[in-house]
């Protein structure tokens, strides 16, 4: 059972590895290796402090920890599209924005653990920021990913973006619930 609490400062370098290794794990064989090397735990937390400390951050992270220390990571916030819409009316959106999980403990409950929080506190329950929806976005080659969020009742809405990773154009697919 993982404990599902706020990131706090002293998780920076944890997340961080969470993270990149997350990275690593996830999309070797659909980002360029060469992106996937390049990226270091270090120049991620550097980063992230700076992102950490950010008086107008309007994200928030929570860790899933296993004796105190994260081995999962999730962040999310107001949507960051374009306006949505549903039956003629604007929806108030929320965004998943990052959610990572150690390797090693893929498929153990802490990403589901993450996710469930992250939609309490977005509105999708009885409490929280009242977004009536949630987005994401997946790269369409990640299909443990897009098979883990269609269980947790997301749906391709038919929005594509593209990213681009050295000369390799890549698509990503907006889910949502």
């Amino acid at each position: 059972m993982f404990q599902v609490r706020e990131m706090n400062e002293a998780d920076i370098d944890a997340v961080s590895a969470i993270r990149v290794r997350g990275w690593q794990h996830a999309y070797t064989g659909i980002v360029p290796r060469a992106s996937l090397d390049a990226m270091t735990v270090e120049d991620d937390a550097e980063r992230r402090r700076k992102w950490f400390a950010h008086p107008r951050r309007r994200s928030t992270d929570l860790v899933a920890a296993d004796a105190g220390a994260p081995v999962g990571w999730i962040c999310f916030g107001p949507y960051r599209g374009r306006r949505l819409f549903a039956a003629g009316r604007e929806e108030a959106a929320g965004e998943i924005y990052a959610l990572y999980v150690r390797p090693d403990l893929i498929g153990r409950g802490a990403g589901r653990a993450l996710l469930a929080e992250a939609h309490t506190r977005m509105g999708l329950g009885e409490q929280g920021q009242g977004f009536r929806t949630v987005v994401l976005w997946v790269l369409e080659g990640n299909r443990r990913a897009r098979r883990f969020y269609e269980r947790s009742g997301y749906q391709a809405d038919g929005e594509t973006q593209d990213d681009v990773y050295g000369d390799v154009t890549l698509t990503e697919l907006r889910y949502r619930v």
